[in-house]
Order: C-alpha cells, then sequence, then structure tokens
C-alpha cells in the first residue's frame, strides 16, 4: 500500500516532466520545486482559513478547497515560469536552457525561505483527511488517507491520459512533440500549447504537493533536501517509463515507488536512493528508451 500511495504521487510529478519534455525537449529543472509550493501553499492557506488549529475537524470539503487553491496557483507560477523564463529562450542553445532551469529551481527554494512568504522553520500539515483504517487484509492496514492518494491520483491521470490522447488540445500538444513548425504551418499556436503544457504540468505537482503534505504532515522548510530528492526520484521514474510518455510516467512512477518501499522493508532504509537510482543507471544501460519510450529517428 505504502509503494501504491507514494508510487502514485511520483506519476503525478513525473508526467509534469513528462509533458514539457515531450513538447520542448528539455528537462524542467524547477519541476521539483513546484512539488515543494504546492505543500507549503496547502498549509499556506489552511493557516489563514483557520483550518490549522488542532482543534479544526478532518473535513474533505476543506481538503478538496485546498487542493483546487494549490493547483491554480501553481498552475499560474508554471505559465508564468514559461513565459518569463524559457519562451525567451526557446531558441538559444540546450545548455542555455538548462541552466536557466537550474537557477529557477534555486529561486523558488530561496524566495521560499523567505519570512514573508514561507520561512524556515519547519511545520506540520493540518489533519484535513481523517486518518482511519478502513479494512485489515492480511495484517495490511489499508487507510483512508491512502486510498484517497491512490483515487484521486488515478483521476488526475486518467484525465491528463484523455487530454493528450481524446481532445484537439492534446492533438496540438503531440503535433508540437513531433515537429513544432510543421505543427505551426498547419495552424497549431504553439506558444498556448506550451504554456498550457507547463500549466497541466504545475498544476499535477501541486495536487501532488498537497498529498505528500496530508500523508506525512511535516513540511520540511522550503530548501531541504527532501523536496529535491522527490524531484529527482519523479525525474527517475519519467526516464525509466520513457520520457516523453505520458503512460510511461506513470507505470515509471509506481514501480519507483513499490521498489523503494519493499527495498526499504525488506533490505535497508539506508540504501532508500540507491534503489531508486541503480534502476536508472540499469535502465540507461540495457534500455535508454525507457519502458515504453521509443528511439526518434530523424531523416538527414
Amino acid at each position: 500500500m505504502d509503494g501504491l500511495s507514494v508510487g502514485s504521487l511520483y506519476a503525478l510529478i513525473a508526467l509534469g516532466y513528462t509533458m514539457v519534455y515531450g513538447v520542448l525537449q528539455f528537462i524542467n529543472f524547477a519541476h521539483g520545486d513546484i512539488v515543494m509550493i504546492g505543500a507549503w501553499l496547502s498549509f499556506w492557506i489552511c493557516a489563514r482559513l483557520g483550518w490549522a488549529g488542532n482543534d479544526a475537524p478532518p473535513s474533505l470539503a476543506r481538503a478538496a478547497a485546498t487542493l483546487l487553491f494549490a493547483m491554480v496557483v501553481c498552475g499560474t507560477l508554471g505559465f508564468l515560469i514559461e513565459r518569463l523564463a524559457y519562451r525567451p529562450l526557446r531558441s538559444a542553445p540546450r545548455l542555455n536552457i538548462l541552466i536557466t532551469a537550474i537557477g529557477m529551481s534555486l529561486l523558488l527554494e530561496n524566495v521560499g525561505q523567505l519570512p514573508i512568504v514561507f520561512g524556515t522553520e519547519n511545520q506540520g500539515m493540518p489533519g484535513l483527511l481523517p486518518k482511519e483504517t478502513l479494512l485489515s487484509v492480511a495484517g495490511v492496514n489499508i487507510t483512508l488517507i491512502d486510498v484517497l492518494i491512490i483515487g484521486c491520483s488515478i483521476a488526475l491521470m486518467a484525465g491528463l491520459n484523455h487530454l493528450v490522447y481524446s481532445t484537439r488540445l492534446g492533438l496540438a500538444m503531440r503535433a508540437a512533440s513531433f515537429d513544432t513548425k510543421t505543427a505551426s504551418l498547419m495552424g497549431v499556436n504553439i506558444n498556448r500549447t506550451i504554456s498550457l503544457a507547463f500549466v497541466i504540468g504545475a498544476m499535477l505537482a501541486a495536487a501532488a504537493g498537497f498529498l505528500y503534505a496530508v500523508k506525512y504532515t511535516n513540511l520540511n522548510q522550503p530548501a531541504f533536501p527532501t523536496w529535491i530528492l522527490l524531484g529527482l526520484t519523479a525525474f527517475v521514474a519519467a526516464v525509466v517509463g520513457g520520457i516523453g510518455n505520458i503512460r510511461g510516467a506513470m507505470i515509471g512512477g509506481v514501480l519507483i515507488g513499490l521498489l523503494e518501499k519493499f527495498g526499504t522493508a525488506y533490505v535497508s532504509s539506508s540504501f532508500k536512493e540507491v534503489y531508486v537510482f541503480s534502476i536508472l543507471i540499469l535502465v540507461l544501460l540495457f534500455k535508454p528508451t525507457g519502458i515504453l519510450g521509443s528511439a526518434r529517428v530523424e531523416k538527414v
């Protein structure tokens, strides 16, 4: 259950990486910090509305409102990042964009530490969801929080899958990922399509940040290594599943979550990161395109 729950979160984050890569062919390393901002925004709005006290009862309505707020704000932030940081460099060398992505990541972390934003103190996420056990199967307690996390993640991933493969916007995204210039000649608004890819990816990252905060409750300060490792692990999931492939990112996230939790339970919790990055090395050695990825063939 832990593997499926955490794997669902990895999958949501990995989708943001793979969407941007699928359209623009570069890795947005600031994406992991959007997860952190989504988690902290969830705490911030709860604190402002008085939902963070010990006397505040769990409420699905409050949880849904908090999730929606975090997704809307992070979606707006994703749009601004693409518009102000990445769009001016779209025709620049890939190295320039990579450096900009790393710089944007550091900027978000340090701005988050400002006292007028989130500060440098750890906080505790309020109990928006009841921590009750629904049932026990073979000694395994299945909690309401895990069921809601998995269910919410599946719903968001299914919605994204429908958007990409069954709508005109999804067709535009797939066309832009194949050939941006040709897609623009065929009437696709490239700027709008790319912006929407950033917005959707950021909203999924915000959802993952909210669900992560609800599950683990302890919010580390914005520049804490936990957030960096969370983003890197999701990036590994995207690569394992096939970077640029929506369904591959979903599969990769769940597989990485299961591998991490089974390795922690049956081998050692000290090597949690070793399991994740070992599978990355193996995939790059034996199937560089990932589970569902495919090699690009270009005529020259």
